[in-house]
């Protein structure tokens, strides 16, 4: 299964991703430490 990026919008696969958060309940999957970092410090702007 293929996730979305939240910061930059790459496709990421949901089985091989090394960073992931979870926010309110969901899996939120990132291509690269820097874009986790990101959401991570304002989840609530790119949670959708």
């Amino acid at each position: 299964m293929m996730a979305i990026d939240p910061i930059c919008g790459m496709t990421v696969d949901e089985k091989t991703a090394k960073f992931r958060s979870e926010y309110q309940g969901k899996t939120y999957y990132f291509c690269a430490p820097g874009c986790k970092k990101k959401f991570d410090r304002e989840p609530e702007k790119y949670a959708k």
